[in-house]
């Protein structure tokens, strides 16, 4: 019971946090996942750094991490117009690769492969949000903040990991159709799906009063969601597996770590980008 209650008043300051941020202004917003991104990638170089066979920087690693992050809300919110901002991130990146030259260690093609693959999985996901939170006017090229995309993404998220939960515990045990048994274990077909019919039915009401995108549109946004989220939460167990850890930190009582929260959106956050820019295309 205690560590319900717990996990209850966690659940209700982290989503009442992520959903006020949000929602309160592009400031807010970028603060809130400058500290995301830098607590996540903190979070995955000391995981990795448990292995005898890697070494990563960092500090560095972090510091290059939200400052990708920075560079994507200024040059998204029109604060910083120029693409040279991104340039300094470019050269931490060669820094991260040369200094190995100099260390002399037995593992340095790990360093460089964990090194990049931190950058990939978790600074490039949590960037790529500001892209979603701004848009141009074309009519006066105007760059306006805009709460919707990315509030949706994690509501729809929160409304798939909810139903698949639900779906599963009452169903799970009758037709118990692993997904990704090698994996994670406990993740069943039924609940899968249950989760993507209620994020559906979220996208549904949300169309009927924001006129962003057609009723067709926001269900094609749920659905992309709902499977690469799907998707990222599984990469993480995979992850996880590797290092043979149950949880990624302890930063959130009763919900684990910063990477078992944001598991999800790693995967999706990328997948919306490339489904809206595409929506746009046609």
């Amino acid at each position: 019971m205690k560590n319900l209650i717990m996990r209850t008043l966690t659940g209700v300051v982290f989503v009442a946090l992520m959903v006020g941020s949000i929602l309160y202004g592009p400031l807010s917003f970028g603060i809130l996942f400058a500290l995301v991104t830098g607590l996540s990638m903190w979070e995955y170089t000391g995981l990795i750094n448990q292995r005898g066979d890697v070494s990563l920087n960092r500090l560095i690693s972090v510091v290059a991490a939200v400052y990708l992050f920075c560079a994507f809300w200024g040059y998204s919110s029109g604060l910083t117009p120029t693409s040279g901002v991104f340039i300094p991130y470019v050269l931490t990146l060669i820094y991260l690769i040369v200094s190995e030259l100099y260390q002399e260690r037995d593992h340095t093609l790990n360093n460089w492969a964990y090194t990049m693959f931190g950058q990939i999985y978790v600074a490039l996901p949590f960037s790529l949000l500001s892209t979603l939170g701004f848009t141009v006017n074309p009519l006066d090229m105007t760059v306006n903040y805009s709460w919707i995309f990315p509030l949706m993404l994690y509501v729809l998220l929160w409304c798939s990991d909810t139903g698949a939960y639900c779906v599963g515990s009452v169903l799970g045990k009758k037709i118990s159709y692993k997904l990704f048994p090698s994996v994670s274990p406990h993740k069943s077909w039924v609940g899968s799906v249950g989760g993507g019919l209620l994020a559906i039915a979220v996208a549904v009401l949300v169309a009927r009063w924001d006129t962003t995108l057609t009723l067709w549109e926001w269900v094609g946004f749920a659905l992309v969601v709902v499977v690469f989220g799907t998707w990222g939460d599984l990469v993480e167990s995979l992850f996880k597996r590797q290092l043979n850890i149950k949880d990624s930190g302890n930063i959130l009582p009763g919900h684990g770590g910063m990477l078992d929260r944001f598991d999800s959106s790693m995967m999706a956050i990328p997948a919306v980008v490339v489904y809206l820019y595409t929506l746009q295309l046609l």
